[in-house]
């Protein structure tokens, strides 16, 4: 039976006691780091905090796709997924605001614009 050294065990006890004090006591638990682009300039990266937060993100040029995750202090879970492109940032979440639905009035009145968009330029055409 082969024994495990006691200097890395404790790390690992420590980091469990550190998981319960304030934010600023936080300690990174994990890191892998290769955002030394290769040569296609592909980098990845994560972490984790005995806080429990978890962060990682893997991109190039062309964009990035990344995900955070975290719990507050009343213990609720929060989850992020993100892209980040050409066209912009788009975070993912439960707990992200969203707009309030669109009213059927307003959905009708674009119908019918769209519509008549549509009938407006056949007769444009046809006169021309």
């Amino acid at each position: 039976m082969q024994l495990i050294p006691v200097f890395l065990i404790l790390p690992l006890f420590t980091s469990f006691a550190y998981a319960n004090y304030n934010e600023k006591d936080a300690i990174i638990l994990q890191i892998s780091n290769a955002n030394h682009p290769d040569s296609k300039g592909n980098y990845r990266y994560a972490f984790e905090t005995s806080n429990a937060i978890q962060i990682q993100a893997a991109g190039n040029a062309a964009g990035v796709v990344g995900e955070v995750n975290f719990v507050s202090p009343d213990g609720r879970v929060f989850e992020l997924t993100y892209t980040a492109d050409e066209n912009g940032y788009h975070p993912l979440a439960t707990f992200l605001p969203t707009p309030p639905p669109i009213p059927d009035y307003i959905k009708r009145s674009l119908e019918y614009i769209r519509n008549h968009k549509q009938q407006r330029r056949k007769t444009t055409r046809q006169n021309n």
